[in-house]
């Protein structure tokens, strides 16, 4: 790691492009099945295994997934645009070229904000075009796993959308939050599931590094296998300061593919860079050019559901809660509903603890004791045994006193365990909450007293004390005591 002093003398420059798989039926050319996880070859048909004499018929669903990740981006749709074969020879592409498109895209010049670290920042997108998947090697996976690579070509010819950014990001955390937010779109617009580790959502960076203030360019590394935000985190954090060594030292950086070794943390060498021309794309002679009308393109603009960073700002202005709660319940559309459902019937119900707080309310349970459980169980919100209704029933009793906080999120767990509804818990448990002053008397009594010396000094001044019999009564009332009660009954019993 070099000084800071020799780390500002340098600039990175970081555009990457990202592969998302398209959540369609069958393939993008061909009617075969675009299941992940199916026997290798199963889903495969002379047209993606790329027999002589076969021809590509395009997939309409696939355009519309590509034009409305498009129109999320703020990117112009093209009425015409071409396909174009990529030439080049690897094991797992039968046809000896790859259909995408080049020259003329299915669309281009658009952007997204992001937001790091409070501030925001406007990535540019330089185009979204279509084109089809490659096959997969699968390496050591038989023969008591041997040496011996296998092709799987089930991924053959499903399609994808690339959406290349402009050279706009400047570090690794800026990197991955323009990551996050594609894939919020991709996910919300539910054309892609946006699986990094199954490869449906996949990305290439391009970094290079120049002196700070210089215009041109450094030489760019490509660099290749980040299956996780993390991983393209500290890729390209290596990255830059591999370069920067490089120059510190008088060498010079050369344009290359390089892989990244998650294990040891570190991007090694994979070939040298092909330029654009060494693909030698032209245009594809087996399919017609693409033809979009302004008609189809509002069609499908009119079907675009509310996006990531509408909803976020919608629920801070909304509800009234801090931006960083409004993120993380807009990180699924499923969490943003349950959370607004929830927020909903709260609010139905009344206002026990006042109409403006409620959002807030639900937004501590959510964040807190929902996604606490689910983390651990590695759940969807979607499956989640705790019902909004159940939810809003056990923020209610805690308003009502029946139980306090510290039994309600006792209740809450058995809720997510069992399903059972919170009240049949609470009476079954015999857990409702002490409110009854006579009761709460009584037990305050019985704790000062057993207490002398404790109580002798609480009233020479040692107030801290009053948290210790805050404590004691809580543990002689099983934890039942209404907190607000017993706080005002022992201040009053204490001080006499």
């Amino acid at each position: 790691m070099f000084a800071e002093g020799v780390l500002m003398k340098y600039e990175a420059v970081i555009g990457l492009e990202v592969h998302a798989q398209l959540l369609t039926k069958s393939k993008v050319f061909c009617g075969c099945s675009t299941k992940f996880g199916a026997e290798a070859n199963t889903q495969v048909c002379p047209v993606c295994l790329g027999m002589p004499g076969t021809l590509p018929v395009l997939n309409k669903t696939a355009v519309e997934y590509a034009v409305k990740m498009a129109l999320a981006t703020h990117c112009k749709v093209n009425h015409k645009s071409l396909f174009a074969r990529k030439n080049y020879f690897y094991p797992d592409l039968p046809k000896g070229y790859q259909i995408s498109q080049y020259n003329e895209p299915l669309t281009q010049r658009g952007y997204i904000d992001i937001e790091v670290n409070g501030e925001k920042k406007h990535i540019g997108i330089t185009r979204v075009h279509m084109e089809e998947d490659a096959g997969k090697l699968l390496h050591g996976e038989s023969y008591e796993d041997a040496d011996y690579s296998f092709v799987d070509l089930n991924r053959a010819g499903v399609p994808l959308i690339e959406i290349v950014s402009e050279p706009d990001i400047r570090n690794s955390e800026e990197a991955v939050e323009y990551l996050k937010a594609l894939r919020d779109i991709l996910v919300y617009l539910e054309i892609c599931d946006g699986n990094m580790e199954e490869g449906s959502f996949r990305c290439d960076a391009n970094v290079s590094v120049r002196p700070a203030g210089q215009k041109e360019f450094g030489t760019k590394a490509e660099l290749k296998n980040m299956n996780s935000f993390r991983f393209v985190q500290k890729a390209i954090e290596y990255e830059i300061n591999r370069q920067i060594e490089v120059i510190e030292n008088g060498g010079k950086v050369i344009q290359e593919t390089r892989l990244f070794d998650s294990d040891k943390g570190v991007t090694i060498s994979m070939r040298s860079k092909e330029e654009a021309h060494d693909y030698r794309y032209f245009p594809e002679p087996d399919l017609l050019p693409l033809q979009i009308d302004e008609a189809w393109i509002a069609e499908i603009k009119s079907t675009l559901p509310e996006l990531p960073a509408e909803k976020r700002e919608r629920f801070v202005k909304e509800y009234g809660i801090p931006s960083y709660d409004a993120g993380v319940l807009t990180a699924t559309k499923e969490l943003a509903n349950y959370y607004e459902e929830c927020v909903q019937k709260y609010r139905g119900q009344g206002s026990g603890i006042g109409g403006q707080e409620i959002p807030k309310t639900v937004s501590n349970w959510v964040m807190g004791e929902l996604l606490r459980l689910l983390k651990e169980d590695n759940r969807d919100v979607k499956d989640c045994p705790v019902k909004p209704d159940n939810l809003v029933k056990l923020m209610k009793m805690v308003d009502a006193g029946i139980v306090n906080l510290k039994t309600a999120k006792e209740v809450f767990e058995d809720v997510y365990k069992t399903g059972k509804d919170p009240e049949a818990i609470v009476k079954g448990k015999g857990l409702v909450q002490i409110s009854d002053e006579g009761a709460l008397v009584k037990a305050i009594d019985e704790v000062l007293a057993a207490n002398p010396k404790e109580v002798a000094e609480y009233k020479t001044g040692k107030e801290k004390l009053f948290s210790f019999f805050v404590g004691q009564t809580m543990k002689a009332t099983k934890g039942q005591a209404n907190p607000q009660v017993l706080n005002r009954l022992l201040k009053e019993r204490l001080a006499r």
